[in-house]
């Protein structure tokens, strides 16, 4: 189980979290690009760019808002923690309908989603400086303005 969660749950709850900045930035008419994973370039896909180390962190850069706007701003940086939280709810409401079965694939996603949404919104730099979501919008607020966490 532990290769399943690490090479096929956490790069999926990692997607699904960057595909909630990806669409929000695209909703406020930003030019973006993502990426999946650490290391060297596997592939481009449009705007999604696989590294080698695929089942570690995500990133979304966006540019060039239509409405820059501190709470558009705000709204992209917590949007990742937001779609992962709607597919928990989701999945929980198709397992208890018996859509789905209630299964560890299930729960293990569940719990590792938990753990990205705690982790992204908990404000904190890393070692190289780059905020978390969490530490993203205390910056927005606090300077009235939005950084690009990639820069």
């Amino acid at each position: 189980m532990f290769f399943v969660n690490f090479f096929l749950i956490l790069p999926l709850v990692t997607l699904i979290h960057e595909a909630g900045h990806v669409l929000t930035a695209r909703l406020f008419g930003g030019k973006i690009k993502f990426c999946i994973g650490t290391g060297e370039t596997l592939f481009n896909i449009g705007s999604l760019e696989v590294k080698k180390k695929y089942f570690m962190e995500g990133w979304c850069q966006y540019d060039s808002l239509t409405y820059n706007k501190t709470w558009a701003h705000i709204s992209i940086y917590l949007a990742g923690s937001g779609f992962n939280l709607f597919v928990i709810l989701l999945l929980n409401y198709l397992i208890t309908t018996q859509f789905l079965p209630a299964t560890l694939f299930f729960y293990q996603f569940a719990y590792f989603s938990i753990y990205f949404i705690f982790f992204s919104l908990f404000p904190y730099r890393n070692d190289e400086g780059k905020p978390s979501d969490g530490m993203a919008v205390y910056d927005v607020l606090r300077y009235g303005k939005a950084k690009d966490p990639i820069d």
